[in-house]
């Protein structure tokens, strides 16, 4: 992975530059005892730690480089209503009882998360307001049956149509033919979100080691992780790296793939910004490698677009980003780029979360495709749950539809790589 560094310690980014001061925290180093250690300082494993702190377990962190540094800190900040699959999906494939459970849990864990940031004080600047917009003229008589659907019959009035003229007052671009608005969808700032959420967990007791990358689990009886310099003992481990712990556990890689994905963020756009975006909603286009962006609070214009399915990042991602907003936002053209960034997501064959027990005392969520800012921190919650024995969510989440990837470990990523290359030659045509 290639990465410019802020003075944080973070991969050099807008979110870094403006995140929130938080301490570094030492290696690993000798053997520590725990009742749970947790494998991952991004959002799943830092809620799961704070969760289990509260409840007066005591709790190791490790991870892999700095707190939040991985995908929960450069991200898009979007938060989407559901799960990555849309109910019609959900109902084909698991049936309607199952399809409204996992409506409730997805409606749950947004609830969850507005409420984790009011509680523990997180300044992460969230909105309200998430527009998804049609690329296609043919996809928008279906965005607008399914916000009626939702309404009728998941009981979520929050979702509106818009017509071509509408998206165009909102969004100072040609290249939409409508879409829908969802007011209970919006936009935050990442990092700020998985460093306050860390800073709760250390005041609730969780103790977190940085630049300690788990490099091997042993299950027999107590379960041991060993890093570089240490070892920590434990009654459970979590598993909660995503798409950066790939190597660790063959049981995740077989089902859990890392991808990457990449940010730019322009100028101060001053009083253009209003042209961009007017409502300061965040938006996600019909693509399947989706543009989505919105305006930071500063003024300037976050775009995400463009994947590369790779395990290492670009080189210059602003500059890999800027055709993908220039396509999208042509009277930017003039605009400088102060900020490109990319990161590592981890993603799965249906694009569902791998929730699993992988041994006795071994449980794993990941794989959230890009759902991760509002579900992951509640799946943290869901595994601390499990951890002490409450199994009903963990339960529901276990029977999701995440085969493994075909090919094995020599072929998956060429068979990933011809898969997605069709989809993205789709959004071309």
């Amino acid at each position: 992975m290639t990465d410019a560094f802020s003075e944080n310690g973070h991969p050099h980014s807008w979110y870094a530059a403006t995140a929130t001061p938080f301490p570094d925290f030492p290696p690993l180093k000798g053997t520590v005892r725990a009742d749970v250690c947790v494998i991952g300082g991004g959002y799943t494993g830092l809620s799961a730690a704070l969760h289990l702190a509260e409840a007066g377990l005591d709790v190791v962190v490790l991870e892999a480089a700095k707190i939040g540094s991985g995908a929960s800190g450069r991200n898009g900040g979007q938060i989407h209503t559901g799960q990555r699959r849309d109910q019609d999906w959900l109902e084909e494939r698991v049936g309607l009882d199952m399809a409204r459970a996992l409506w409730r849990l997805a409606e749950d864990a947004k609830a969850d998360l507005y409420a984790l940031i009011a509680r523990h004080g997180i300044d992460c600047t969230p909105r309200k307001g998430l527009i998804m917009a049609d690329h296609k003229p043919g996809y928008v008589a279906h965005s607008h049956a399914y916000a009626r659907k939702l309404a009728e019959l998941y009981d979520y009035p929050h979702v509106a149509p818009l017509s071509r003229e509408q998206v165009r007052e909102l969004v100072g671009s040609d290249a939409y033919h409508g879409g829908v608005i969802d007011r209970e969808g919006g936009h935050l700032h990442p990092l700020n979100l998985a460093l306050g959420i860390a800073r709760a967990a250390v005041a609730a007791g969780a103790k977190l080691y940085e630049h300690s990358r788990a490099r091997r689990i042993e299950e027999n009886g107590r379960v041991k992780v060993a890093t570089a310099e240490g070892t920590v003992e434990a009654d459970w481990v979590l598993e909660c790296g995503d798409g950066l712990q790939d190597g660790l556990d063959a049981r995740v890689d077989r089902h859990v793939m890392p991808i990457a994905n990449y940010i730019a963020a322009t100028e101060p756009l001053g009083e253009r910004a209003k042209g961009i975006i007017a409502n300061d909603a965040a938006v996600a286009d019909s693509r399947f490698v989706i543009n989505y962006y919105r305006l930071s609070a500063d003024g300037r214009l976050l775009f995400g677009g463009g994947e590369s399915w790779t395990r290492r990042l670009r080189a210059d991602p602003g500059g890999f980003v800027r055709p993908y907003m220039l396509k999208i936002f042509p009277q930017l053209q003039d605009v400088r780029i102060d900020y490109g960034w990319g990161g590592i997501l981890g993603i799965t064959m249906t694009r569902m979360p791998f929730v699993r027990r992988l041994g006795p005392k071994v449980l794993t969520a990941s794989g959230y495709s890009g759902q991760g800012v509002m579900l992951a921190p509640y799946f943290g919650r869901i595994l601390a749950e499990a951890v002490a024995g409450q199994l009903g969510r963990f339960d529901l989440l276990e029977k999701l539809p995440v085969p493994a990837f075909p090919g094995g470990p020599l072929m998956r990523w060429p068979l990933l790589v011809a898969g997605l290359s069709y989809y993205a030659l789709r959004d071309r045509l």
